[in-house]
């Protein structure tokens, strides 16, 4: 069983307005954008140590998770029938 850590990163889908999702989160929530990349329509908002990522039109969310024995888990789980889009991958380092 592997060791699931913090919660790094969550997806959402800032629907078909990334601008309005921004602005809400900002002037609704008090939370500040972290970083924005235009292309292609991302930003970050930093919630404590998790930080929230937001899609432009990406239909589904995604979580991001700490896993150790990450080669293991994937693994096993795959060979227990769960559905994998691409195996695990390093795609950002904060340190």
């Amino acid at each position: 069983m592997p060791a699931i850590g913090a919660v790094r990163q969550v997806a959402l889908s800032a629907g078909r307005d990334l601008d309005a999702t921004l602005a809400f989160w900002h002037d609704v929530l008090g939370m500040t954008v972290h970083v924005r990349f235009d292309p292609p329509g991302i930003a970050f908002i930093m919630a404590g140590d998790v930080r929230l990522l937001f899609t432009d039109g990406l239909p589904a969310g995604t979580v991001y998770l700490d896993i150790s024995g990450l080669d293991d888990f994937y693994t096993s789980a795959k060979a227990a029938g769960v559905p994998f889009t691409a195996p695990p991958m390093l795609v950002h380092r904060d340190t």
